[in-house]
């Protein structure tokens, strides 16, 4: 919480949008009600992204009422076999069942919260993509988003990859190799280049701040607010120095922008 303080006071006047998730499961802060009404007071758009196995009526009713502008509830799957192939042990009846009392949370508070159904584009489940379009709302949420998955060792296939190409963020070469869709649309690359860098960055729970969501392992910290102040740490010759890179140096890209579709 003193981090949380310390970065909103900072950011509360020129920020627009804080997100309250990045490699764990946010609802597992009991506290994270109080910091998204503390965000929304200050008058953040506010977002969370949840599996929703924590989700149950009590903290659906939290967080709506905390003024929660947007939660993406992510659920890939809509049976058990397509379910687990990714949610690897989820219950999907504990996210169906809490994407149930967001909506009953939103309409009894009568809410403007945006639940997003969140599914990954899986061969696991694209038997599934038709009726999932046709019932979303049903299941409790306002708006359905379709997202291409990140996946690891994926240079001689996946067995998640969709059978559509157009649905995989990775492409078969001549020689039988995947390989990441952007690294093949290099004069678009070139004319739209990461917008990441520029437009936020990442405070983790030890108050260390990194370029963005793509640096899982914390490899590129360029600071720490506790001891210095976010615009300082924003602006600094580090953090510059690595949107030069990501610039100037296509070929020689770190490791986190090599999977990154952005």
């Amino acid at each position: 919480m003193e981090i949380f303080e310390r970065v909103l006071e900072q950011v509360q006047t020129t920020a627009h949008t804080m997100q309250f998730y990045f490699q764990g499961e946010p609802l597992l802060n009991k506290q994270l009600p109080e910091m998204i009404a503390r965000a929304h007071h200050a008058g953040l758009y506010t977002i969370v992204s949840t599996n929703a196995q924590a989700l149950d009526k009590k903290m659906a009713d939290a967080l709506v009422k905390s003024g929660l502008s947007q939660i993406i509830v992510s659920i890939d799957g809509f049976s058990e076999e397509s379910y687990t192939a990714y949610r690897v042990g989820g219950s999907l009846h504990k996210a169906l069942e809490g994407l149930l009392f967001l909506r009953q949370a939103k309409d009894n508070w009568h809410s403007p919260i945006r639940i997003e159904l969140q599914v990954l584009r899986l061969r696991s489940n694209e038997h599934e993509w038709h009726w999932i379009q046709c019932n979303y709302k049903q299941l409790g949420a306002t708006h359905l988003v379709f997202k291409t998955a990140q996946l690891y060792n994926y240079e001689h296939g996946h067995s998640l990859m969709p059978h559509d190409e157009r649905y995989s963020r990775y492409k078969k070469g001549a020689d039988g190799t995947y390989r990441l869709y952007r690294s093949w649309m290099r004069k678009k690359w070139q004319v739209n280049p990461c917008f990441r860098l520029w437009s936020g960055c990442v405070i983790s729970t030890t108050g260390e701040v990194l370029p963005c969501c793509y640096d899982k392992e914390h490899q590129y910290p360029l600071g720490n607010v506790m001891n210095q102040s976010i615009a300082n740490i924003f602006q600094s010759e580090k953090a510059n120095m690595l949107r030069n890179k990501v610039l100037t140096d296509k070929n020689h890209l770190p490791k986190m922008c090599k999977n990154c579709n952005y």
